[in-house]
């Protein structure tokens, strides 16, 4: 692998930034845990009852993943938990878009202007995209520290 892509330099960039997007998205919704309840709802994926657990606790995970990856404390097991994360995200948009009902993302509140469906449903391709860039920027982390620890021994 490219050593470049794994450096030290990128790396804490990369980190940074993976870990300045999950707390600031947790913290909003950390702030609001009924509209991030509304937002779960509106996918229509979870069963009622898993819907309030989840707008409470998965914030938490965001927030206390990504100060651990910004301290560069269990940065893999960090890295990790932001890939699961990513790839349910990418998921449960791609089921909503596959069904032609627009939610809203719910990463970082809701729209602060009211979208038609087909603005909706074109904001959910921009941010299955952007999911997947993060999950680009998951893979350097998590290539890092591998090669970290190879060198190490």
């Amino acid at each position: 692998m490219n050593s470049r892509l794994t450096s030290p330099w990128l790396t804490a960039r990369v980190q940074f930034v993976l870990a300045a997007i999950f707390v600031v998205a947790g913290v909003g919704k950390i702030l609001d845990p009924p509209g991030f309840a509304h937002e779960i709802y509106n996918y229509k994926l979870l069963p009622g009852v898993a819907v309030n657990a989840l707008a409470i606790v998965l914030p938490w995970i965001e927030v206390v993943a990504g100060l651990a990856l910004f301290v560069g404390v269990a940065r893999r097991s960090a890295a990790r938990i932001f890939g699961v994360l990513l790839i349910v995200f990418v998921i449960a948009l791609s089921i909503n878009l596959v069904r032609g009902r627009p939610v809203d993302c719910g990463c970082f509140g809701g729209p602060k202007v009211p979208k038609t469906d087909v603005q909706r449903l074109g904001d959910m391709k921009i941010a299955i995209a952007r999911d997947l860039g993060m999950l680009l920027l998951v893979w350097q982390v998590l290539a890092a520290v591998k090669r970290e620890e190879r060198e190490r021994r």
